[in-house]
Order: C-alpha cells, then structure tokens, then sequence
C-alpha cells in the first residue's frame, strides 16, 4: 500500500477519504478530486440581501440595529451579525465614515414622541428601612424631550423588553405590542451602555438627586418620592441639554406633563 501511496502521489488520509466518498455514495465520480471548502453561494448573500444591508448601513445603523430591521423582512435570508460584519467589511464600511454618522444622528431628536431609550437599573438592599428584598427601576425617556417615566418593580422578568428572544417577536409578550403597534424596536449594541446614554445620564441624575445616602420606609413610600420627583425633572429642572428648557417646555405635543401621573401602574400618555 505504501508503494501505491507513492505511485499515486497521494498520502493514506487522501486515499481513505476518496474511499469513503465512493463507498458511502456507490458513485464513481465520488474518486474525483472535489472542489474543496465550501461552495461559493454558500458563502456570500444574496446581492439584493448585501444591497439592503449597505443601505441600512449608510444610515448609521450598527449591523445589530441592521438585523433587528431586516429579520422581519428577510427571515432565513438575514445573515447573521457576524456575517453581517463580513458584509460591511468587504465593502470597507465596518466603520462609520463622518456622513453616516451624521445620518445616524439625523434618526435622533426630531420631535417628542419619535424615539424613547428603556433601561432598568438595580436599587440597594439598603435603601428600604422595613424590606430588604432586591428591586429595580425601569425607565423609559423620549430622546427628544428628555420626558422621563420610572417605576419600582419586584422582578426583573417582568422586565420582558430586557430578554425578548429575537426568533419570537410576534409571540413574545413585549416585542408582540411594539409590532401592532407599528413602533420599531432599535436594539443597543451588548455591553456598550454609550448606545443608551441618555438613559444613562437619566440614572446618574437620579442617583444625585434622590437615590444616594438616603433610606425610605418601604418601596411604595420610595415610588411617592420618585413621582415627586419625576414631576420636578419633567416640569419644573432646566435641562442643559435643552437649552436651559424644561422638558415641558421641549414637549411639541402639547400634553400636559402632569397628566403622566395621574395612574400610578404606569405611563398614561
């Protein structure tokens, strides 16, 4: 067999793996050489596919936000984000260029209502004198406005907008309200809160203001103040970012702000 190895120019590997080709099919074409690797449509998209992958790209979409916008168009066809970071790639727009940051911004800020950040944040043991148990903010705030809504929960699954499952979204009980809705749901980049930042500079201020060296009786003495609160930094806080306005003063709609609070189970605009 050596001598056959030798003659043939080929190594006992190659041999069996052609011999198991032939044996495992009963083709004879099977002892041909195969293109090795895998075949070439196999390994690119569609080119309608890279087309609406670049064009979502050029509006400053991250290839997580890129999926998220075509899984419900493309289905099957949606590549996956790594290979989505291939596409981009090959066409050198795995980073942002200045004009598609600046259309990335352009999605942003028009008016009150557009665009709103949700988030949820831990709160102490400590804070509660009479309960010790684990609870959580979530928040949601408009982009434009700077409005913001907060509420104490017990359960962070509850929080079903934190672990929506990306192949469930006309089944899965929060992501089936925005689909009826006609609201589309931008996912953050993981790990990167800068992608959720006005939410973020929303937790740092309540922090300062509210939260931090203080202790409240129990949780629903703690939700009073931070309705109290959120009426102030709605209402009656200049925002720097605001030009000095009030998100109030921001809000184009014309709805009065305390109208928010009149139901304490939640948002009511």
């Amino acid at each position: 067999m050596g001598d056959f190895y030798a003659h043939h120019k080929i190594n006992r590997q190659t041999f069996l793996k052609y011999y198991h080709h032939f044996t495992d099919s009963g083709d004879e074409a099977a002892l041909l050489p195969q293109k090795r690797g895998p075949k070439w449509k196999a390994r690119r998209a569609p080119g309608f596919v890279e087309q609406q992958v670049l064009g979502q790209r050029a509006l400053g979409n991250n290839r997580y936000e890129i999926y998220a916008i075509l899984q419900p168009q493309l289905g099957s066809l949606t590549p996956s984000a790594s290979a989505l970071y291939r596409i981009l790639r090959d066409h050198d727009m795995n980073r942002l260029k200045p004009p598609q940051k600046a259309n990335k911004r352009r999605i942003m800020k028009h008016l009150a209502g557009q665009l709103g950040h949700i988030d949820c944040h831990h709160l102490g043991r400590d804070m509660m004198v009479d309960d010790s148990r684990r609870r959580y903010l979530v928040c949601l705030l408009d982009d434009c406005a700077r409005l913001a809504w907060a509420r104490v929960v017990d359960d962070l699954t509850a929080l079903t907008v934190m672990f929506a499952s990306k192949n469930r979204l006309r089944t899965h009980p929060f992501e089936r309200l925005p689909l009826e809705l006609g609201i589309k749901h931008r996912y953050t980049r993981p790990y990167r809160p800068q992608t959720n930042g006005k939410v973020e500079r929303f937790w740092r201020t309540l922090n300062q203001d509210l939260i931090e060296d203080t202790t409240f009786d129990n949780a629903d003495r703690f939700q009073t103040e931070l309705q109290q609160y959120l009426l102030y930094d709605n209402e009656h806080r200049p925002h720097q970012a605001l030009g000095a306005k009030t998100p109030k003063q921001m809000n184009q709609n014309g709805q009065r702000i305390g109208e928010l609070y009149s139901d304490d189970k939640g948002w009511d605009g």
